[in-house]
């Protein structure tokens, strides 16, 4: 496992599993958002978001990207990737989850990426209500619950990794430090 795609709903935990997983792994973290969400808001499109995804997967020691952009850029993690984590946690977990990591980052007026802040504004009322976060995050949700079991199950080369509860990403995640460390000669008792 050295190129590992996280995907997800949003609020569903993908970031902060990628990073984990990457410190871990020692190999870099790559976040898709990051690089798709220009100053303002600004979104890359399909072709600049495509040429600054390929770059930051070329490298020879792997890589943990979380997020999914699928309809900008296809399946170009996906097909490098060797191991496929599907965070397929409840809706209401991820909805939940999303509430209190926007409302802090809107309190605490943090910094995401490119300069850009969350505010109300963009959360709540994009587009009247039909394009908000929260709208976007319980639709994408039904519709992967659809369509992504035939097509992630579909990718013969890849391990995929369907986790549905908060234990067991915390018990997935803490099998794979105990194989590291033991692979590294430590241990329990060391």
């Amino acid at each position: 496992m050295r190129r590992v795609s996280v995907v997800g709903t949003s609020g569903s935990g993908k970031s902060s599993l990628a990073s984990s997983l990457a410190e871990h792994l020692g190999v870099p973290h790559v976040e898709l958002d990051a690089l798709h969400h220009g100053p303002n808001w600004t979104e890359a499109s399909s072709e600049e978001l495509c040429e600054r995804v390929g770059a930051a997967l070329d490298g020879p020691d792997g890589w943990v990207a979380d997020g999914n952009y699928h309809s900008k850029i296809g399946d170009l993690v996906l097909r490098q990737a060797d191991t496929v984590v599907w965070l397929d946690l409840p809706l209401h977990v991820c909805l939940v989850r999303l509430w209190r990591r926007t409302s802090h980052r809107i309190r605490d007026d943090v910094e995401l990426w490119n300069g850009n802040r969350e505010d109300w504004r963009n959360v709540l009322f994009l587009d009247w209500g039909r394009n908000s976060l929260f709208t976007w995050a319980v639709r994408s949700h039904l519709r992967r619950k659809r369509t992504w079991p035939g097509e992630l199950t579909a990718r013969g080369h890849v391990e995929l990794v369907r986790l549905r509860s908060p234990e067991e990403v915390e018990r997935w995640l803490g099998e794979r430090r105990m194989i590291g460390d033991r692979r590294r000669g430590g241990g329990e008792g060391d």
